[in-house]
């Protein structure tokens, strides 16, 4: 027999099943699975950084002021705050992989119909504003449901690799639009970017219902790919119960501090480039860190786990991770606060932003740890508390530029935020599931 299964039974008498795939079996569905995630993150990252590429010959087109510009670049966050927790909550209830697979049929084609949109309205700033909102609401669900689908499909001793590796998609797809996109803006004009953009996301929404989700391709992914989940549908009594957990607040609160720094880094990091090195090479900044990034991420998630598999344990191989994403990262940003030069800046960056990208193997996978019944509501509450703060830092480090003239009060900020997640995680931070007792038992507590 080629696929092992190891199962045990709950107390409703049902099964569950936890297949290890062997050597000569079924294997390249897992991987292509893999793959097929890591471009659909890519392609989110394309569609979402469409609009800041073009933003420039956007505003020289439709004679928009910065306030104008800004306003519509602004809208997607804002959009993207609101369908985080319903995501979740819809992917724990129908499936992560419908959900992802909807709304990114629903983006492509809005990206691929921002031109249109932009010629044809009398308005074009008030289409694109609204258009950017809505694409902000279409994108939020992705990451809730992907952190479904990874809870309640991928066994414990994969998950690091797996969200690693989708999540670098993130600074793959910045790296594909930022170098593939600036050169069809030179060549073919703003809206090539958003037709070619939209076009391949359509496209990677009808292969992967046409192939892998379809008929018996469904079945028969969800039973070799996916081990077979339980979900546990809680009460509002018991949510309010789950959220008193300490390691759950711990998870909230170091996820909300990771997507805070993050922001601030990806919006401030070009305009300090700028301001400290006018004559450095944009592409240089630009493109280097995001280089690193990738590799640094695929890394955490194989170390991670690798670690796991060989027996240590589990929770103590999520703060090891968020160590590394917050602590270790934070020295290179402090580095950055002193006087240094811009293949010395340059290096410091591409420290940071490879050491961040630890996180995917840390808090990112430790809410399917504590409660994979109900990751996707639990992961979009955090990504939501991320988006907000984020948006807030964003604007509260513009504010102690102007005031002290430093980039290393910004730098400080980030590192005080970076600290305090850090701590919080390590005191309070676990591994064992937190909803099953909330579930009133139904489930055993089966360590994979």
């Amino acid at each position: 027999m080629c696929i092992s299964s190891l199962y045990s039974r709950t107390h409703s008498h049902r099964f569950k099943f936890e297949f290890i795939l062997a050597e000569n079996c079924e294997w390249p569905v897992a991987r292509i699975w893999t793959v097929v995630l890591l471009l659909g993150t890519c392609l989110l990252y394309c569609a979402r950084v469409a609009m800041p590429i073009c933003a420039v010959s956007m505003a020289e087109r439709f004679s928009w002021s910065k306030r104008e510009t800004g306003m519509v670049l602004g809208s997607f966050f804002w959009g993207y705050c609101f369908t985080q927790v319903l995501g979740g909550y819809v992917s724990d209830r129908v499936g992560g992989e419908k959900v992802m697979l909807l709304s990114a049929a629903a983006w492509g084609a809005m990206t691929a119909f921002t031109p249109i949109l932009a010629h044809f309205c009398s308005q074009p700033i008030v289409s694109m504003t609204v258009s950017r909102f809505l694409m902000g609401l279409l994108q939020g669900v992705h990451y809730p449901s992907l952190a479904s689908l990874c809870s309640q499909k991928v066994v414990e001793s994969e998950r690091g690799f797996l969200m690693s590796t989708v999540g670098s998609g993130s600074y793959l797809g910045t790296l594909v639009i930022g170098g593939v996109g600036s050169l069809m803006l030179d060549l073919y004009g703003w809206e090539s970017v958003f037709y070619v953009s939209g076009l391949l996301s359509v496209l990677w929404s009808y292969c992967m219902w046409k192939y892998l989700l379809k008929g018996e391709g469904m079945s028969r992914i969800s039973t070799l790919f996916f081990p077979a989940g339980t979900q546990s549908k809680l009460s509002k009594r018991n949510w309010l119960r789950l959220f008193r957990q300490p390691a759950v607040c711990a998870v909230i609160i170091t996820h909300l501090c990771t997507a805070s720094t993050f922001f601030t880094l990806l919006s401030w990091l070009p305009t300090y480039f700028k301001d400290t090195f006018p004559d450095g090479k944009g592409w240089v900044f630009n493109v280097i860190p995001w280089f690193v990034a990738i590799p640094s991420s695929l890394f955490s998630g194989c170390l991670s786990d690798h670690l796991i598999s060989q027996g240590f344990d589990t929770a103590s191989v999520r703060k090891l991770m968020q160590f590394f994403s917050m602590g270790v990262s934070s020295v290179f940003t402090l580095f950055l606060c002193g006087t240094t030069t811009f293949p010395t800046a340059v290096a410091f960056v591409s420290a940071t932003m490879g050491l961040t990208t630890f996180s995917h193997s840390g808090v990112s996978v430790n809410v399917q740890d504590l409660a994979p019944s109900c990751a996707g509501a639990l992961f979009g509450v955090m990504n939501t508390c991320g988006a907000f703060t984020g948006v807030i830092m964003v604007y509260f480090s513009g504010y102690l530029i102007e005031t002290t003239g430093s980039w290393a009060s910004v730098f400080g900020l980030i590192t005080v935020v970076n600290l305090l997640g850090l701590g919080t995680f390590l005191c309070f931070a676990e591994a064992r599931r937190v909803d099953i007792d909330l579930a009133k038992g139904r489930y055993h507590n089966i360590h994979i």
